[in-house]
Parts: C-alpha cells; structure tokens; sequence
C-alpha cells in the first residue's frame, strides 16, 4: 500500500510540475486578449479534452510505439530524463522555449488563429513533450499493472482538472499571484522537476547496468 501511495504521488508531483497549471494561465490569457469570459471558458474546455484525448492515446500506446521502433524503456528513460532536466533549467531560469512554452511566433500565430485550442493551447502547452516523455515513463514504470495504469491515468486526469480550473481562473491567478509570484512557483517547480529527471536518469542507467 506505501509502495502505491509512492508511486501515485510522483505520478501526480510530476505531471502537476511539468504541466504547471499556474504558469500555464498567464500564456493562455496572452494568447486569447481579445475573448471574452464565455469564449475562453469554451476554448479552455475544448483546450484540455484534445489534451487528455493525446495523452490517454500516448499513455496506453506509447510503450508500445517504443517497442515496434526498437527502444527500450531505459533508453527512453534517460533521453525522458534528459529532456525534463533541460525542462527544469528553462523552469529555474525562466526562459522561454519550446520544450514548455510557444516560440514567439507561435504565439503571434495562435493570437491570430480563431480557435487556439488545438494550438498552441493543447499542444505544446499542456500535452507537450515533457507531459509526454513523463506519462510513458510513468505508465512503464508500473509494468503490467492495470490497477496502477488505471490509478495513474485517474492521476493525470486529475491534473488536467486542476489546468482546466486554473485556466478559467485565469484572470483571478494573474492578478492574485502576479508576474514575479508566479515566476517563483514557476522557480520551484524546476528544482522538483530537476530532482525527478535525475531519478529518471539513474533508473534508466540501474536498469542498463544493474547494481552488483
């Protein structure tokens, strides 16, 4: 029972940490200025169903991808770990980069764009690669299990829950927290998702060189 309560509260640490709902509603109110309450709670909604669809479809079928391409799951393991490292120093830094955030024209484009859902907002914002390389290696990480695989999905619907409030809040959090508040949650999360991505590491490497 310790060793599921474990695993559900990464799960959940680190799909909250590398989403970052918080840091997600500033870029959702930049990319949608000119809205109105009633279209970004429509746009927010259809933002997070196409999320969770991607991220269902990748969590069940990921592995399997990896599988018919020939990658392990320690490799996948230590490129994902690699990744969210990187993820966490933009985090820590608070740089702008693709990995979590739109380039600036693709923000340019998505302000254009009629309906952002899809884009930039479902992809890359919430489903983005750091979202992605975090769920199949949470879902390999309890093998076989279909009650963990069934626990760990409730977790990352959960999150999503979570974004999906945090972005129809989004002019209350902004105005609450404010740029230089939410730069600091933003800080802290990096450091959580650093400490991740190294565990994610040395698993992968346990995993090709074992131990004794």
């Amino acid at each position: 029972m310790a060793a599921m309560v474990e695993t559900l509260v990464t799960a959940f640490v680190t799909l909250f940490v590398v989403i970052d709902p918080l840091g997600i509603a500033p870029i959702f109110a930049s990319i949608t200025p000119k809205d109105t309450a009633p279209q970004r709670r429509k746009i927010a909604v259809k933002g997070v169903t196409i999320a969770a669809v991607i991220l269902v479809a990748f969590a069940l079928g990921g592995q399997a991808l990896l599988t018919a391409m020939g990658i392990g799951l320690p490799a996948f393991q230590i490129a994902g770990g690699l990744l969210l490292l990187l993820l966490s120093i933009d985090m820590v830094m608070v740089r702008h980069s693709g990995l979590r955030e739109t380039t600036p024209g693709e923000a340019e484009e998505g302000v254009q764009r009629a309906d952002v859902s899809v884009f930039p907002l479902a992809i890359p914002l919430i489903a983005g690669p750091g979202t992605l390389t975090s769920i199949v290696l949470l879902m390999g990480g309890v093998g076989q299990d279909l009650v963990m695989q069934a626990l760990i999905l409730a977790v990352m619907l959960a999150v999503l829950v979570i974004t999906l409030v945090c972005l129809l809040a989004t002019g209350r959090l902004v105005r609450l927290l404010g740029q230089t508040g939410i730069n600091v949650v933003t800080r802290v999360f990096g450091v959580i998702i650093a400490a991740l991505s190294v565990q994610f590491i040395l698993d992968g490497l346990g995993a090709v060189w074992p131990a004794g």
